[in-house]
């Protein structure tokens, strides 16, 4: 064979190669994956959206005080959380079909309640019980339905992919959560912008209304295997107990809950404070989609520049870049530097999230990673509920008390640092201990 011929054989091998990862992706996945994918897509959007409207809905339209707004605000980030473990398992007994569409059924409902609060057809009820009340049950609806979605998505993922592709399967899983998360605020800056701000629960209401239909049309349960265990609701309570039995881990569960506090205040605070203190006629919504756009532009660029860094070190360094963000808007209040803030805010989301998961895996004893993975997403729980009377407290006090707004993200990024400083000892004292 000439060296001719010998270096264009190399030469196809790489593209044989490339040819055949396409189709093993094109064949690896079943019908359900990308049902049970794409309708997440969906229901973050709807998520987002909410979200990236509630506080100011909550504050300027259903005239709660900020301290009450961001609570109640907080407390819809942050129920779902809670109930995630317990949804997965409601979702392997009633299997993944009736799951998704009982799910999307909750959630239409709810957010079509959500953005009707005022309407003149709910004043019986309105009448009937404290508003804050009424509020608090139509905000706790939704955390149902997010709660199963999220476990039989990621079932179906794990069931529904083959061996060989199964990790490509998690990344398309997280693209487009992201892709929703950016997309959600996006779109209901435009409704807000254009329409009455109810209408964008209600747009909300109708991107997951069709998602309960392509469920009902297209999703087939995926097949189970017959070594995959079946977890029931009395496992899920003692799985709980292993847990929170186990101080180290606890401890640094709560201790981590700091950086969600201080994170959670760009959906709870941000959008009053920008709209209050700096511009009136800013998109707030508009300018949630940073931190996604952010996570998917920068996610592998900055996974490759940390990559031989020790987790909990990556842990640690993502959230005090975090924190420290915040004293942007400090030293320049304006609706640009609050895009740059989110940014920054976003590197040290995407410097210690990939990494904090694998901490937890390697943190729990032997063949308990399931379970100490369930409950890896306490954290994200305890810092939305503690944010969201944190941040309420920050407004009222800084903001329409003593008229120093720029102390409100000085309290929050002291949060940031104060928590990468505990992270920091308990590396040095209590991880370390243990590696020892």
């Amino acid at each position: 064979m000439s060296q001719r011929a010998s270096s264009l054989n190399n030469a196809e091998k790489p593209n044989q190669s490339w040819a055949q990862r396409l189709h093993e992706i094109r064949t690896g996945f079943e019908r359900p994956f990308w049902v049970a994918n794409v309708s997440e897509l969906f229901e973050r959007l709807s998520y987002y959206a909410a979200f990236a409207s509630l506080p100011r809905y909550l504050h300027e339209n259903l005239s709660f005080g900020v301290e009450r707004a961001s609570s109640l605000a907080g407390l819809f980030g942050g129920l779902v959380w809670f109930l995630a473990a317990f949804g997965g398992a409601l979702a392997d007994r009633i299997g993944f079909r009736r799951a998704l569409s009982l799910a999307y059924l909750i959630l239409t409902i709810s957010y079509f309640l959500l953005g009707s609060i005022a309407a003149p057809w709910l004043a019986p009820v309105r009448n009937a019980m404290p508003l804050v009340l009424l509020v608090t049950i139509i905000l706790m609806l939704p955390a149902l339905g997010v709660a199963l979605v999220k476990p039989c998505v990621v079932g179906t993922t794990a069931r529904s992919s083959k061996e060989n592709v199964r990790s490509i399967g998690y990344s398309i899983y997280y693209t487009l959560v992201n892709i929703g998360g950016a997309a959600g605020p996006f779109l209901a800056g435009w409704v807000h912008q254009h329409f009455k701000v109810e209408n964008v629960f209600r747009m909300a209401a109708a991107s997951v209304f069709l998602m309960f239909v392509a469920v009902l049309l297209l999703f087939r349960e995926p097949r189970v295997s017959v070594e995959e265990p079946q977890p029931n609701l009395r496992q899920v309570a003692a799985n709980f107990w292993i847990v929170v039995s186990n101080p180290r881990f606890m401890l640094f569960l709560v201790i981590f809950s700091g950086y969600y506090i201080a994170f959670w205040q760009e959906f709870i605070i941000l959008p009053i404070y920008v709209h209050d203190y700096i511009n009136a006629q800013a998109n707030t919504e508009l300018l949630l989609t940073a931190d996604p756009l952010t996570v998917v532009a920068l996610q592998l660029l900055v996974s490759m520049l940390i990559r031989k860094m020790m987790a909990l070190r990556a842990i640690t360094l993502g959230t005090l870049i975090s924190g420290l963000a915040w004293l942007i808007l400090v030293v320049h209040p304006s609706v640009l530097m609050a895009y740059v803030t989110l940014v920054v805010v976003a590197i040290g989301e995407i410097t210690q999230q990939p990494r904090y998961y694998e901490y937890i895996s390697r943190l729990a004893p032997p063949g308990q990673q399931g379970t100490y993975m369930g409950f890896a997403f306490l954290p994200i729980g305890l810092g939305s509920l503690g944010g969201g009377v944190f941040g309420g407290l920050l407004l009222r006090q800084f903001g329409e008390v003593h008229h120093e707004p720029a102390l409100i993200w000085c309290s929050v990024a002291a949060v940031g640092v104060a928590t990468a400083g505990l992270l920091w000892l308990y590396d040095r004292y209590l991880a370390s201990a243990k590696r020892t």
